[in-house]
């Protein structure tokens, strides 16, 4: 056995935490983060390579630049579906090793394809497809973290690793509008492309004209995946009290490379279905897509599992028999799905809303294709957001710790509701105007706002899962609700992006204002009334 494999793990006893636990755990925790964070970044890359794309004059329109992004957002949330199984199956350090170590094919692969402006566009969905790992990562790190901790951290702990590793969105929309101004890998990395359109950073605008490296925004990535990889491999460990039977770490390697390929199956079946042609067939909506995509998954895995796995994907299934599972899912979509949903969708929506004057013919018929001089600079904008929701994540948990996570969600809840109504509201009067940025400020204090919910809620709906549920359950149910959850990535997209292209962008926030109001007496019902089964958890 490996010295990295821990088989005496007791973290509920207090004198074993402060002697021997608290420091492996957070040691574990530590390097767990930065990983999560890298996991996030390729994940959510596709949001602002969209926007540089149509700056760039890639030949694809709007609508199917979105579709870049939904799929980036789909594949992600159906690779959490096996992820939230692999800590169990083949350990937290050998997991966390190698799905972090994936991320350089996307990574690279990205840099690749984005040299080449002619080449179709089921090139780009694929390597969309592809970074859909980066957005796995985050069920099996949950899962992972959540056994290392005793019950009354489990808030502190999960906010952390998940506030922290959200930063990877918030990271990335500042580093790759950096880094794509720069020759990164010098000849080697390619020629640049001149920007058509004006572009943007954290600092401001970059002016058409300006030479832009596009393909840096997958090549960098490489320079903080290989190091960590080897930190993840010497530096964290597997729990044989959460992981008994894992093999050796090639066999362990083994199952996580077998599981995560069964993901692509269902998802690239799905997508074909659902994706208009040349693509696809264009058979389904999305409402349709997303349910036969989570049952096929879920089919593919139970069917697929052999030996002593078909045990344990058996004993991970059990987490379906309990409505908690069902509440919570609900209540995490609220949060983490809005948070990552509104991070894929918003840079290129607020590109078509903002940045374009809408002004009607000489039919009065309004028209969205006139450039708006006084756009804001999206990729100046676009990453407060998810900064303000990743910041405010730990602040979520630690909070619930003290006064109870349902509370906490409630209040959330309500603030959602408003906020969305009033966020389709300023969309709608933005786009029917000629002069668009002067709503600008009011959508962006708005989405700010939301993100600040959504951002205490991951951390508050973690909490409630660490408390409800016991150790071997509640790392699949956190990689459960956070797989359904992570739909959002594919959800706003495409409904914000539909919403805009009918010409009625307010429709998909009041909808979503409509859900949350939902979702606020659910909690209020399970979790808050008088006579509820488990209070204010």
């Amino acid at each position: 056995m490996s010295k990295n494999d821990i088989q005496d793990w007791r973290p509920e006893e207090a004198a074993f935490w402060e002697k021997t636990g608290k420091r492996i755990a957070y040691r574990n925790l530590w390097l767990s983060i930065p990983a999560l964070l890298c996991g996030f970044a390729v994940w959510g890359m596709w949001g602002i390579i969209a926007v540089q794309m149509l700056n760039l004059g890639f030949p694809f329109s709007q609508a199917q630049l979105f579709t870049l992004t939904a799929i980036a957002g789909i594949a992600g949330a159906t690779m959490r579906i096996p992820a939230s199984f692999l800590i169990r199956l083949a350990g937290g350090r050998n997991t966390i090793f190698l799905t972090t170590s994936m991320l350089l094919a996307p990574a690279i692969g990205t840099g690749i394809v984005l040299q080449h402006k002619d080449w179709p566009l089921w090139a780009f969905q694929l390597m969309a497809l592809w970074s859909g790992v980066g957005g796995g990562n985050f069920a099996s790190s949950m899962s992972n973290i959540s056994g290392f901790f005793p019950k009354r951290l489990q808030g502190t702990a999960l906010g952390l690793n998940a506030g922290l590793g959200n930063f990877g969105v918030t990271t990335m929309q500042i580093v790759i509008p950096l880094v794509m101004t720069l020759p990164l890998l010098g000849a080697l990395g390619g020629a640049p492309e001149l920007l058509l359109k004006d572009s943007g950073w954290i600092f401001g605008k970059i002016a058409a004209g300006t030479p832009t490296w596009i393909q840096n925004a997958g090549f960098a990535w490489v320079f903080s995946l290989v190091p960590l990889g080897a930190l993840c491999w010497f530096g964290m460990n597997n729990l044989k009290t959460v992981s008994p039977a894992t093999g050796s770490p090639l066999v362990a390697f083994a199952k996580i490379t077998y599981l995560y390929s069964l993901a692509f199956v269902p998802t690239i079946f799905m997508l074909w279905l659902y994706l208009p042609k040349p693509t696809g067939l264009g058979l389904l909506n999305m409402w349709v897509a997303i349910p036969l995509d989570i049952v096929m998954a879920l089919t593919v895995m139970r069917l697929a599992a052999f030996g002593e796995m078909k045990e344990g994907v058996k004993k991970q299934f059990a987490i379906f028999g309990n409505k908690h599972t069902w509440a919570l899912t609900a209540l995490y979509i609220v949060t983490f799905g809005s948070f990552i949903g509104f991070s894929m969708a918003l840079p290129l929506a607020m590109k078509v809303i903002f940045g374009i004057s809408h002004v009607p013919d000489a039919g009065g018929v309004m028209q969205h294709t006139l450039n708006n001089p006084n756009a804001p600079t999206v990729l100046a904008y676009a990453w407060i957001g998810p900064f303000v929701g990743a910041a405010v994540r730990p602040v979520g948990g630690w909070i619930s710790d003290k006064v109870g996570g349902s509370i906490v969600t409630q209040v959330i809840s309500a603030v959602m509701v408003f906020a969305s109504v009033a966020v389709g509201y300023v969309m709608q009067q933005a786009y029917g105007s000629a002069t668009p940025e002067q709503f600008f400020p009011a959508f962006m204090g708005l989405m700010v706002l939301l993100f600040a919910a959504s951002g205490v809620g991951n951390g508050s709906t973690f909490r409630s899962v660490g408390v409800i549920f016991d150790r071997q359950q509640a790392g699949p149910v956190l990689g459960w609700t956070s797989a359904v959850a992570a739909y959002g990535a594919f959800i706003a997209p495409v409904l914000i992006g539909e919403q805009i292209k009918a010409g009625t962008p307010q429709l998909a926030f009041y909808g979503f204002a409509a859900f949350y109001a939902v979702c606020l007496v659910l909690n209020w019902w399970f979790y808050l009334r008088r006579g509820a089964e488990i209070k204010n958890p």
